[in-house]
């Protein structure tokens, strides 16, 4: 990532709220949930369900979508290294400030090289940022190839492709490895649920009010069936 000098007349304005009332008030631990993996991996897909299992919950939570943050905030970005780099950036200190405010984030990025990925993790607070490897092979997400974009990198219609003709650095020790070709999405988003359980982000179902329980336990199953 890049780094620019702040201008010496600009001064850090104090806020009387803090990041710790913040989270308080939503009775919640923030936190960044960043899924990376090849294009048609699935991030997206089991990124929705786990901000379905957690609005169930009654958690507060934000999913940020690498195609829909480059309809808006991103749009003047293309492929190249470099502005993969300042996607990636730009992201990262947007997921640090939902962060602050209290929110559990999701961000689902293809974020291909490890060092941006580092320094994302750099930006959070100690142990809240959790990367989220979604191991999905190359042969198979080209087979999916659900919007296209592998054919037409193929064909050399789109350059600067993640897997084809620009690298994928993968994790080396992600905080949780999914691997979509042995677990459906339903159960991919289900062990996010329950890591965020075990490093109490989350708490049990036993300790959820009866009536919250027995909502996602219905409103989850049906909307992954």
């Amino acid at each position: 990532m890049q780094t620019t000098m702040t201008d010496p007349n600009i001064k850090w304005q104090d806020i009387t709220i803090n990041n710790h009332q913040r989270a308080e008030q939503k009775k919640q631990t923030p936190c960044t949930l960043w899924f990376t993996g090849l294009s048609g991996a699935g991030k997206s897909t089991i990124a929705n369900l786990v901000e379905q299992a957690l609005y169930l919950r009654g958690h507060h939570s934000f999913l940020l979508d690498g195609d829909n943050v480059r309809h808006g905030l991103n749009q003047d970005l293309g492929f190249s290294d470099t502005d993969r780099i300042e996607n990636v950036r730009r992201v990262g200190e947007i997921s640090k400030l939902f962060n602050q405010s209290g929110l559990i984030v999701l961000s689902a990025f293809i974020s291909p090289f490890r060092s941006e990925r580092e320094l994302v993790r750099q930006l959070h607070k100690e142990h809240h940022f959790i990367e989220v490897f979604v191991d999905t092979p190359l042969k198979d997400c080209e087979q999916r190839d659900p919007k296209g974009l592998y054919k037409k990198a193929r064909s050399g219609e789109i350059k600067n492709f993640t897997g084809i003709d620009s690298d994928y650095e993968a994790p080396l020790n992600p905080e949780i490895h999914l691997c979509p070709g042995s677990l459906n999405a339903k159960q991919c988003a289900q062990v996010v649920i329950d890591y965020l359980i075990k490093h109490q982000f989350l708490k049990p179902m036993h300790l959820v009010s009866s009536q919250t329980s027995n909502n996602v336990r219905t409103q989850f199953s049906r909307s992954t069936n």
